[in-house]
Order: structure tokens, then sequence, then C-alpha cells
């Protein structure tokens, strides 16, 4: 209609030129609003995308699957919303949250250590000296809470010490305490409320302890107690949270990952453990179906095949991330509906990339939550100081060697920001089920002839009787060999460097003659000794002391043809002792060093005596070498009978039967192979070994088998692994030595030396 008004006002001519040349003015304009139309057309269908919301069910090991999963996300520029995770689907929800990226977790959890992880103590090496010595006299495992209240057990097999702090170190917690609620990213984690039985959402606090709560598989890992509440695994209430991650950003499209391990076949139901497995995947089964009742035709659902890979195969992560790709590809064409332009998944990466600072400069070290122990003890491992930045590694480290004193469930750190002051504040809990113990021990020495000894110990202990930390054990023993004893270890500082100890103990103990591979007689030797002494703690190496000992010995005739006086000696002495530690585990070690020197002089009784010995061992693959020398002798006179070094045994002349050996400058020596054929699984640290030793010694002056002259050799074949009830062996032992057609042995060995 306007065409026709200015047709009827101009000529054709020269409407046809005003028409080009308005056209050549307006055209930069009319470009202009096309663009703009464009971009609000892109803005718009970018902001019409579906809300999508990230579901993470739980499964152990295979819960790496989803790495591979969002690495597909990521190739396909697919954005979330929110994300929801159940156990190891939070742990990987969490660190995703707080911005790694895939490619970098596949990276960090790969090269984790989880066998190691899942062992709550440091290297042994690493663990206070005191502990190390109940654990030679006593099972580790064995510590059970006592008090007014009555009996108490620890609440798993690992407290997850060790994972928190790996989860601190992954989300960069030495940088800043990171709380959920602060994370760009919406995050829910799901636990169970132990004792009520109800499903928690995290959706804000602490982000690690979220992540480690919603791991507690019930049995293996500790109850984590946060909010009033004990918290296990998620996966038993909601495994496959949909209607979470529905409800936490409103999502038009749910992604849900199921990683859930299958129920067990009939054939492989044959143990407590596999019982108890079987239930918590039943509880789990029924509430991931419920679950997935709620997808809806939109929703896309993705189940890696994980066929061949369980819970506990945390090695496997590279290969369980590839098969969460190869399924996330199977779903390709339903995923990229929902990819995004390059710029709009930019623009989305940005938005939940969380600017990591650099690890801030302390101003202060605070020790929080005590009521037994002195911080001061606490504070002896924390090398921290005014003005220095936190270092996860090295703060990891010594956090571990505190938690390695034995007197606490946790040791766990945050940094704060208060009043524009950095505070590392670290809050060691301590052991709710102490601080009295009662712990077990056991032992049975066999060679399948007259000669075994078996032994059942129980000790009651009671732990910071006062603010530096004095301790009163009281054990006894029943079996072949029989004693009670009692024990008072002061420590003289806040730090304790320096100790008083008291020890007293009586007992017996059987004790063969042998001659020409006969047993001729066996004594029944009552035994006491009251020792007063002080000492230095090296730090985690060892301990050295002195002190003056009193000694009482009786023999008494078992069996057999008199060979000992029948008298009752008693005689006391100076004592000195220097005791090194430096192997990674107390049993089966695979590298790390042990001395013992010991020196006992009695004036009175004119002899002294010189116990020393040290071994090495050292790892290449799957093969352990070790070696071990020893001498006893006097260096002063002779050493009476009464106070005679001793071979035989297990791997102490394996040949020969316990004590077979006895005199005076005894020397002893051996070289040993151990091939690893197996491991415990999670949470238990040890392995089974086969293992050949060749053994050698050389008794100066022989009280029993006086026919053997010069160096006697010994071999040994064996079977050996770590069980709850401590080391097992199983092994032969053969001699050539002497006139007699050769010395031999069977022996089956369980228990504490």
């Amino acid at each position: 209609m306007n065409r026709d008004r200015y047709g009827s006002s101009v000529g054709p001519g020269c409407g046809r030129l005003l028409l080009a040349v308005g056209l050549l003015v307006l055209a930069p304009f009319a470009t202009a609003q096309a663009a703009a139309a464009a971009s609000t057309g892109s803005n718009a269908a970018e902001q019409a995308r579906p809300r999508i919301g990230l579901v993470l069910g739980g499964g152990g090991a295979r819960g790496a699957a989803h790495i591979g999963v969002l690495e597909v996300l990521e190739k396909m520029r697919v954005p979330v919303d929110c994300v929801a995770g159940t156990s190891m689907g939070g742990l990987v929800a969490g660190v995703y949250a707080a911005g790694l990226s895939p490619a970098t977790m596949r990276a960090e959890l790969a090269k984790a250590d989880w066998h190691d992880l899942f062992q709550d103590s440091p290297n042994y090496s690493e663990r206070a000296f005191r502990r190390k010595v109940e654990e030679r006299r006593f099972l580790p495992a064995s510590e059970t809470g006592v008090g007014p209240d009555g009996v108490k057990y620890q609440t798993g097999v690992v407290t997850g010490q060790k994972i928190k702090l790996f989860f601190n170190q992954l989300v960069g917690d030495y940088r800043g305490q990171r709380q959920i609620e602060a994370l760009p990213l919406p995050l829910s984690i799901i636990a169970t409320d132990l004792v009520q039985g109800e499903r928690v959402v995290f959706r804000e606090g602490s982000l690690t302890t979220a992540m480690r709560a919603s791991m507690s598989v019930p049995g293996l890992m500790s109850p984590v107690e946060t909010r009033g509440m004990r918290l296990v695994d998620g996966g038993l209430v909601d495994n496959v949270p949909i209607d979470e991650a529905r409800s936490r950003c409103q999502a038009d499209v749910v992604i849900a990952v199921n990683v859930g391990s299958p129920l067990l076949k009939a054939d492989e139901i044959s143990g407590l453990l596999s019982v108890t497995t079987q239930m918590v995947n039943i509880l789990t089964e029924q509430n991931v179906t419920h679950s997935l009742a709620t997808l809806k035709p939109t929703d896309i659902y993705i189940k890696p095949d994980l066929e061949g890979v369980s819970a506990g195969d945390f090695e496997r992560t590279s290969e369980t991330a590839d098969r969460g790709v190869r399924a996330a590809e199977a779903v390709a064409d339903r995923l990229r509906s929902l990819a995004v332009s390059e710029a709009a998944y930019a623009a989305w990466t940005e938005k939940i990339q969380v600017a990591r600072r650099a690890a801030p400069r302390i101003d202060e070290v605070q020790i929080a939550g005590l009521k037994r122990v002195n911080p001061a003890v606490v504070e002896d491992h924390i090398d921290v100081k005014a003005g220095d930045s936190v270092d996860p590694a090295k703060i990891n480290s010594e956090l571990l060697r505190a938690y390695g004193d034995g007197h606490y469930e946790n040791v766990d750190y945050a940094v704060l920001t208060e009043r524009e002051r950095n505070i590392l504040r670290v809050t060691p809990l301590e052991k709710s089920w102490g601080p009295d113990y009662l712990r077990y021990g056991v032992n049975l020495d066999t060679n399948f002839k007259a000669n075994s000894t078996y032994a059942l110990r129980a000790a009651y202990q009671k732990t910071w009787l006062n603010e530096l930390g004095g301790e009163l054990l009281a054990y006894g023993e029943i079996g072949s060999d029989t004693g009670i004893g009692l024990d008072y270890y002061q420590p003289l500082d806040a730090q304790q460097r320096y100790f008083v100890e008291t020890n007293l103990h009586y007992g017996s103990k059987l004790s063969g003659i042998y001659q020409n591979n006969q047993q001729l007689a066996e004594y029944r030797v009552i035994q006491g000794e009251a020792r007063i002494g002080a000492g230095i703690n090296l730090g985690t190496i060892g301990q050295a002391r002195a002190g003056w000992s009193e000694n009482w010995w009786n023999p008494r005739l078992e069996t057999g043809s008199p060979f000992l006086p029948s008298l009752s000696k008693q005689y006391g002495g100076w004592f000195g002792l220097v005791d090194l530690d430096q192997t990674d585990r107390l049993y089966f070690p695979t590298s790390g060093w042990r001395t013992t020197v010991g020196y006992f002089d009695s004036p009175a009784n004119h002899f002294s005596k010189l116990d020393a010995g040290g071994s090495v061992f050292h790892s290449v693959g799957d093969w352990v070498f070790s070696s071990r020398v020893s001498y006893q002798g006097s260096p002063v006179g002779q050493l009476p009978v009464y106070d005679a070094g001793s071979l035989g045994g297990m791997l102490n002349m394996t040949a020969f039967a316990i004590g077979q050996l006895k005199g005076d400058d005894m020397t002893y020596g051996n070289v040993r192979a151990e091939r690893i054929i197996g491991r415990l699984p999670l949470g238990l640290r040890g392995d089974m070994r086969i293992g050949l030793a060749l053994e050698a010694a050389k008794v100066g002056t022989p009280y029993t088998e006086t026919n053997l002259k010069g160096w006697i050799n010994s071999t040994a074949v064996y079977l050996g692994g770590e069980t709850p009830l401590g080391p097992l062996y199983l092994g032969y032992g053969y001699s050539s030595s002497g006139s007699t057609g050769g010395y031999y042995n069977i022996y089956l060995f369980l228990g504490t030396p």
C-alpha cells in the first residue's frame, strides 16, 4: 500500500534511483538488525535448552566408569545443571563439582594406591615406637574398648583416615575448606542415617565429609559422625538418586548412570562375607529398582557393561573408565540432542570452573577437640610455622604420623580464614572406644612332635593416666607357657621424648634338653623379673633405654633324666637396650631394616651378655629378599646355663626344635627369598608367600647337641602369610650337619611370637 502512494508522487526512473540510493544508505542498518535478530534467536535457543540433571550411582571401584561417561559428555558438549551421587558416584560427583576435569580425575584416581588408602595407619616405619612394641606382643586388630559402660568395639575394619586425607587433597581443601553450597555446580551427595535408617542428603557443609560419609560401607568403614548422626553408605537407601537430581535443579532431563553390583549367584555365596555382601546387594537392588521406575521417556539411562569388574577392583580404574566411555557412546544419538554450541559450552565450562588460589600462608596452627590427649603430642608432629604455605603431601604425612600414635579414630584438618588470618585447624578425634583397652594375642608353635608350645594372651591397658600420657598394662598368658605381668610407662615431657618404665613379670615355660637329635629331658623353668629403667624415644625410628634388672630362675624337671642342677638362682645387673625398626610392616616386610642391641652385666655373677641382631628387606616386583644375622654371647666370662643363648624353631635354624641349640657365643645368619603369590582384600594388610631360607649357625660352647662342631647348616622351604590371628607359617627344615643322618622338622606357626 505504501508503494502505491509513493508511486503516484514520482516518476518510474526517479523512483528506481531513489530506491537504489535508499538501499545503499540503509544496508548497514539492515545487516546489524539481521545479526541482532540472529543472535537473539541463538540465545533464545540456548536459553530454551532443557535443564539436565546428572546422576552417578554407587558401586565401589565400578564407579570409575562414571569418569568415562563424563569424558563423553565433555566431548559432545553436553552441559549439566546439577549432579547427584551416591558412594563412589558421590566421590566422582563431588570431585566433578569441585572443578576437576574428567581427564584429571582419571589420572588422579588411576595413580592412587587404593590398597594403601584402605590402610588407616601410616607405614609401619612411621608409627610411634610405643605402638610398635605393643603390636609385637598383641594382635593389632584385637584392640577392644572397655569402660564404665561396658565393652566397646571399633565400628569398622577401616576408620578411613587415609581416604579422608586423599579426598582433602583431591578437591583442594588445603587451599581452604570446600563447602558444597559454595560450589558453582549444584551438588547432592547421598548418605544413610544408620540409627534412623533414613536417607540423608548433603546439599551444604564440608564436601569431603559428605564424600567420606557416602562411601562408608557398613562393616568395612567406620560411620561418619556429623550433625548428630552416624552416617554410612548412601547405597543402602538411594543408590541411583534420580528424584534428588530432578528436584535439585528442576531437571527436564535426567542422565542416570548405574554401576551397581549384580546379585551373587548361588555358587558364589559360601561364607559370612559373601552372605553379608549379598544382603547389602539385595537392599541396594530394591531401592535401585524403585528409582529406575521414575525415569521418563525423555531421560537417558546408561548402564556400562562391567562384567568381571568387582566393587574392589580399584587397580582397574582406567579399564573401567573405558567401559564407561563405550556405554555413553552407545547412546550418543540421544546425548547429541542435548549438545550446545562450542561457545555456549565454553561459557558453561567457565561458569563451573573454580578459580583455585594458591595454598595460603598460615598465620596460626590450632589443635582442636582434644579431651584427654595433650595437644603438645600432636603439635610435635605438625611442622607448619607461621608464614609457611600448606604443602598437601607434607601435611598428610604429618597427620598420618600423629594418627600413628594410636590415640585417635581420625586426624583431619581444615584451612579457615578468620579476621583476615589463615588458620590451619587440626582436629584429632579421640577413639570413642578408649582410653582403656583389652588386647589379645595367640601363639601356636609346633613341630608335630613332643616339642610344641601354645598360649593365649590377654591384657588390660589404661592410657592417658595423666597429662603427660602415663600408661598401665596388666597382662596374663595361659597355655604351655604361662605368666602374668605389669608394666607402667611414664613419659617425662609433653612431647614424650623421655620416659621411665617399670616392668614386673612372673611365669614359666617349657625347655627341652637335646643330644643327637633326641630330647633327653624337659624342664619347666620358673622365671621372674623386676626391671626399672629410663629411656629416650628416637622419633619413629626406635628407642634406647637403660636400667637395673633383677631376675629369678628355677628349673623343675618334667620328663627325662636330670641335666640341670636342682637349684634356684637369683641374679641382678645393669642393662642397656637399643631397639630400632624401620621396616614397612611388622610381619612380612617388603622393605626396610631393623636392629636390636641388648647388653646385660651382672657384676656379682661375673658374666655379661650381648644379644644383638639385625635384618634387612628389599623387594623387586613380587619377590622379597632379606637377610638376618644375630649373636648371643658373653664378652665377660661365659654365659651361665640359666641365661644361655638358644636357637631352633621356624626361621631360627628351622631344622631344629625350639631351643634345641643352647650355649654361649652363638652366631646365626640367614638369607631368604620369597615370592608373593596373593594379597589380602581391601582393608586388610598382608600377603601370602612361598619362601626359601638358607641358614647357618655356630655355637662356641654348646650346652646341648655337643657333637655338632663348627658351622651348622639348615635349609627351609615354607608357605607364609598374614591372617587376622597374626602371621602364619607352614614350613619344612632340613640340616645335613652331624653324623646321625641329619636333622629335620615340619613346623606350623600361628600368632604373635
